[in-house]
């Protein structure tokens, strides 16, 4: 743990690290693939690292962590480090790995602010990195340990039992076990799918859990969009074998029985429908509002399955936003724009559940702030890298 003077370092230092981790993470992304090109074939989201997604979410995860050390939340720093080790776990990733990241994350730190990094300097952001590390390999080990795997051990072979087209640009595929049955998953994770491309990297992606646990299937659903995607729409059919990944993921139905706003953005509503499949299966009685915004009503993914979850419910609404659509068929559950929580009833002891792509997010957890919901009810999923931030609103 950091010790008074190391913590007073990272306080008298944090803002000079913070300005130039802009510069810092790409610099350690190029090292790193430099001395490990395998890891950004088969490893890392070649697509993400392209548009500089990743490296984005490196810097304020690390910004986060150090800040969470000088003003400490506890809550939110298990939040933080909940959300990473479930996405390193659904990779594979392993203690080994973080002496990797450890050597080239730390020059390129030297390499970038040069002098600046005296011994003392060097030692403080040292420990903070050994510390968030040594919590992740810690939360990584439990998640191997209740999914019964060795670490690192998560990817097995499933077979597309079912592709069918669920909207011009989205396809939903089942898929069944090889040599064993597929392990059971809560509502609301997800899987790592890693398909081998023509260029011979091994690119991986997550996507969330459509179906039933108590099905002996898995079903999730493909939006066109980046490497992996547009190999499963182009190459993958029934009878193909996948590799496959042990469901992860803490988006899951809350332990209480509390009323529930489920909202979502594109092929965000994919854990939504897993959710909603659970409620139904249990007809849970619990008051659901289930609000979701599409770019139009004819590429919208799942449409008819998210109105029949929802009408399955004893207590549950739906209300959609579509950015294109006909004015005659606008009423109050059909909307025309962006999602607005204007007139939208919120109860005060609801469990917020968002999922969707980042700029979504951020707009509807400030909107629900605005409307007095307590952060610690706001859970989220995004459909990206994780852009975390510490002491936003």
């Amino acid at each position: 743990m950091l010790s008074d003077t190391q913590r007073a370092t990272i306080a008298a230092t944090l803002p000079a690290v913070e300005g130039a981790l802009p510069q810092i993470t790409p610099r350690f992304y190029e090292g790193l693939f430099t001395a490990h090109p395998d890891l950004l074939d088969n490893l890392f989201n070649r697509t993400h690292q392209k548009s500089g997604e990743q490296p984005q979410a490196l810097a304020g995860s690390i910004a986060a962590f150090a800040r969470l050390q000088l003003e400490p939340d506890v809550r939110r720093q298990r939040f933080i480090l909940g959300r990473i080790a479930h996405k390193h776990a659904s990779l594979g990733v392993t203690a080994a790995q973080y002496d990797v990241v450890h050597e080239h994350l730390f020059a390129a730190i030297v390499d970038v602010l040069g002098e600046a990094v005296t011994p003392e300097v060097a030692d403080a952001w040292d420990q903070l990195y050994w510390d968030m590390a040594d919590l992740l390999i810690a939360e990584e080990a439990g998640l191997y340990a209740d999914a019964g795997v060795p670490a690192g051990d998560v990817w097995r072979k499933a077979r597309v039992t079912d592709r069918t087209q669920v909207s011009p640009d989205t396809i939903a595929l089942t898929l069944s076990g090889v040599a064993d049955d597929l392990p059971g998953f809560r509502p609301g994770q997800y899987i790592s799918v890693q398909v081998p491309l023509a260029d011979g990297a091994r690119q991986i992606r997550q996507y969330s859990l459509t179906g039933s646990p108590a099905e002996p299937t898995w079903r999730f659903s493909v939006k066109l969009a980046g490497e992996v995607s547009e190999h499963l729409h182009e190459h993958v059919f029934e009878g193909d074998v996948l590799d496959v990944s042990t469901p992860f993921g803490d988006l899951v139905l809350p332990d209480d029985d509390a009323p529930l706003l489920l909202a979502s953005a594109g092929i965000g509503c994919t854990p939504v429908i897993g959710l909603l499949t659970a409620l139904s299966e249990r007809r849970d009685d619990r008051p659901v509002t289930v609000l979701h915004a599409d770019r139009s009503r004819n590429r919208q993914p799942h449409r008819g399955m998210l109105a029949a979850l929802v009408d399955s419910l004893p207590d549950a609404r739906l209300v959609q936003w579509y950015e294109n659509t006909s004015p005659h068929i606008v009423s109050d559950t059909i909307r025309v724009g962006r999602m607005s929580l204007d007139d939208i009833e919120i109860h005060p002891e609801s469990r917020v559940m968002l999922c969707g792509p980042g700029g979504f997010l951020t707009s509807m957890r400030d909107a629900l702030l605005d409307r007095d919901v307590d952060e610690t009810r706001i859970h989220y999923e995004t459909f990206g890298p994780e852009l975390l931030r510490a002491g936003a609103r």
